[in-house]
């Protein structure tokens, strides 16, 4: 919001009896109002004597605790800006919304609908935000943006109850190559879609893995919604048809988040492609009780549901359900060989019928160059063979060090339950605990070159699934509720992977994390708790 600063009346604030403390001045909030038969000759400071545009409301400054309100219903022209001079206290934000009935909507024909420019203290709420589908590459629909080159962070923006279509990105936080971005963004109950490369998106400068650096700090995402972000079909050089893409950030919680239908359009001749919900250049993020599915790729790579991609740390997927995802429902990924991929953990999870439409690429998939101390532990796995042939339950490429796969639950039908290149010894990957299921055809483990047709043959050979002299792994009917190989259609049909017997309970191997990962989640996707003893799969039997 650009314009001249605001008269104020200054008051006298006496803080102790019998003295005059150090003067202490508030500006009083003041309120403004746009509205479809408004005049921007008009006070603006009433219902009644509202401004008509956007351009008149964009010419005021906004104090902390002021608020431009638009005629809910309406739909209003142009774009509002929040930039350096305005808002900047957390403790009194700026707030822009809606007031009647309904949400107000704004239709940008170029660039973003609303903008927050090097400064916090924002309140975004019930508002419609529409682009023209045409706006430049990196315009969002709200696009919080910094380029401040020193000091704190702008701090204290909160976008709530908005929907967000037809433009690049819906929600982008970002931060220029040298500058530092925000702290303390909260997204909540947040409709995103029909974007065309992402729905949600931070973003910051090149991460330097001898020195990290995080453009933003304390992201919230709750109960936010990413689907039918198509992708775009002329761009070849990137990915695009993204969900919620998570960078340069240290500490995020994302929780109830769902990203569905997504990729649709994406390049096929794109070098990498779009995912559901994944974090990259970021450190202690957390995914938790969220959804993703049906989500593509126009290329032979990405399409997955949850990620943990390049140079993420400390982070966590737990408690999560993927479903029909082209690639793996979860994954782990490493880029380049510089040891800033470590310490993660994904844990409680479901995946069903995840990376069928990429075959070799696994439902979970461990692979790239430099992944270390990654912890899979405690998800159900269930993979049916797709007509053009599927991946493995497991996929686990070279390039790992000190990797656990411990007390999963995996059934496939007619397809590989592991497939793991040569070279993989205990130092790089140790898997304990898990349970072997072939629901239809032969039950076949594929370790580099060799293939092996029961769980003793492959212990024998290889040393997995052995701990302490004694064979741990199991090959056991888990009794799930939709039979011996169940589909999911829809989130409502994750019951039918409940296990409905005892056969797995309290049958976990009972060890440590490798050492910093964060702690598995205590709870399934459907918010029940664990007993203390170790379990085997992602979701607590009924």
């Amino acid at each position: 919001m650009r314009g001249a600063a605001l008269a104020v009346t200054v008051g006298l604030t006496v803080v102790a009896a019998g003295c005059a403390a150090t003067p202490h001045y508030v500006p009083p909030a003041h309120t403004y109002y746009v509205a479809r038969d408004g005049d921007d000759g008009a006070a603006g400071t009433s219902p009644g004597t509202a401004w008509r545009t956007l351009d008149r409301a964009d010419r005021a400054g906004l104090a902390p605790g002021d608020r431009l309100l638009l005629e809910g219903g309406a739909r209003f022209e142009g774009s509002v800006t929040v930039g350096p001079k305005d808002a900047g206290d957390a403790g009194r934000p700026v707030v822009l919304g809606s007031f009647g009935t309904g949400r107000a909507t704004i239709d940008s024909p170029a660039g973003p609908a609303v903008s927050v420019y090097d400064t916090g203290g924002v309140q975004v709420r019930d508002l419609a935000l529409r682009g023209s589908g045409t706006s430049r590459a990196r315009d969002a629909g709200l696009n919080l943006y910094s380029d401040l080159d020193g000091g704190g962070r702008p701090a204290g923006v909160t976008v709530s109850d908005v929907d967000v279509a037809g433009f690049r990105v819906g929600v982008a936080v970002g931060a220029s190559a040298h500058g530092v971005g925000f702290r303390d963004v909260a997204v909540r109950r947040a409709v995103l879609h029909g974007n065309t490369d992402a729905g949600f998106l931070a973003y910051g400068p090149d991460f330097k893995p001898a020195r990290p650096v995080y453009a933003h700090a304390d992201l919230t995402l709750d109960s936010v919604t990413a689907y039918g972000n198509p992708g775009d079909p002329r761009a070849h050089d990137r990915h695009t048809g993204d969900g919620i893409v998570v960078g340069s950030v240290r500490g995020a919680t994302l929780r109830h988040v769902a990203a569905h239908d997504n990729g649709a359009r994406a390049a096929s001749d794109a070098p990498e492609g779009p995912v559901g919900v994944w974090a990259y250049d970021a450190t202690g993020v957390v995914v938790e009780h969220s959804l993703a599915y049906r989500n593509h790729t126009g290329s032979a790579v990405d399409g997955a549901g949850f990620g943990l991609d390049s140079n993420v740390s400390e982070s966590a997927l737990r408690g999560n359900l993927a479903f029909d995802n082209d690639g793996p429902g979860f994954y782990a990924y490493q880029r380049w060989v510089n040891g800033a991929h470590l310490r993660n953990t994904i844990s409680h999870n479901i995946t069903v019928d995840d990376g069928r439409a990429l075959p070799g690429h696994g439902a979970i998939a461990v692979y790239g160059q430099d992944i270390r101390d990654l912890a899979v532990v405690q998800n159900t796995v269930v993979l049916s063979r797709s007509p053009a042939g599927s991946g493995p339950a497991l996929r686990l490429q070279s390039g790992e060090r000190g990797v656990v796969v411990r007390n999963n639950l995996l059934v496939t039908g007619d397809v590989p339950l592991v497939v793991a290149d040569p070279g993989l010894g205990p130092s790089n990957v140790t898997l304990q605990g898990n349970n072997y299921r072939s629901a239809k055809g032969d039950w076949q483990v594929r370790w580099g070159a060799e293939r092996y047709g029961s769980l003793a043959a492959w212990q024998a050979a290889t040393g997995q699934e052995m701990h302490g002299g004694g064979a741990v792994g199991l090959d056991v009917d888990p009794c799930l509720a939709g039979g011996a190989l169940p589909r999911i259609g829809s989130p409502d049909d994750a019951p039918r992977v409940v296990p409905t017997c005892d056969a797995l309970a309290g049958q976990g191997v009972d060890l440590p994390l490798p050492h910093g990962a964060p702690p598995a989640g205590g709870a399934d996707w459907f918010g029940r708790s664990f007993d203390a003893a170790p379990q085997v799969g992602g979701v607590v039997p009924r």
